[in-house]
């Protein structure tokens, strides 16, 4: 797994407190787990670097890096989120491809500050739909499609849809964003059947960005006309 090679600082007792108080009881995968987590260290610091992030989370290593950086892309707040995490995830996915074991962003990107309110808002928009997939993943099921080459190759789908995500496409986050989050989830849940599946979901959203960007090219020529 690639983890970030920063330091890990352990948690407060109040912080430790503010993510029991946050976490919902019927929450058991570690991705919908993790999540509230990170909403309750960025409530109790008052928002986080995109760096912070994937520092205190670096331990659930790569899955996790890929699923953060996804869910805001089509989280409703405004502002340029999809463009600036998908640069940051297509950053990612290249380093996962080439199997290194630390994670390299410019400091633009680390140093990138999300309000506490915004971490927030992602994680409850987010995390129901997760829990939702994390019902359906069996830990251990074709393992093999979970390990460390696996996730290199993994990096390959990854990137493309990352670059999908950065661009201003309509309507074009949505598919990218769930196969993303399935690969991720069923990564850390260990369960390569769901992989195979978030795979086939990416071929569905490369088929539908196609889609739409003919449309649009098809639109754009008749206006022209």
């Amino acid at each position: 797994m690639v983890c970030i090679a920063l330091p890990i600082r352990a948690q407060t007792a109040k912080e430790q407190k503010t993510v029991q108080d946050n976490q919902p009881r019927e929450s058991k995968g570690i991705a919908s787990t993790r999540l509230y987590e990170l909403a309750a260290l960025s409530q109790s610091r008052g928002g986080l670097e995109i760096g912070d992030i994937l520092s205190a989370m670096g331990q659930t290593g790569t899955a996790f890096i890929i699923l953060f950086l996804a869910l805001p892309a089509i989280t409703p707040i405004p502002g340029p989120f999809g463009m600036v995490f998908g640069t940051a995830l297509a950053l990612v996915s290249l380093q996962i491809i080439v199997g290194r074991q630390t994670i390299w962003l410019p400091q633009s990107l680390r140093r990138r500050r999300i309000s506490s309110a915004i971490i927030s808002r992602i994680v409850q928009h987010a995390a129901p739909i997760i829990a939702r997939v994390e019902r359906h993943m069996r830990p251990g099921r074709l393992e093999a499609f979970t390990g460390t080459s696996v996730q290199m190759l993994l990096g390959i789908p990854v990137f493309l849809l990352a670059v999908i995500i950065a661009l201003p496409i309509p309507f074009g986050n949505l598919m990218p964003v769930f196969a993303l989050t399935v690969i991720a989830v069923a990564l850390m849940e260990r369960d390569g059947l769901i992989t195979l599946m978030g795979l086939v979901l990416s071929v569905v959203a490369f088929g539908v960005t196609f889609g739409l960007l003919y449309a649009g090219a098809s639109m754009l020529a008749a206006v022209q006309a």
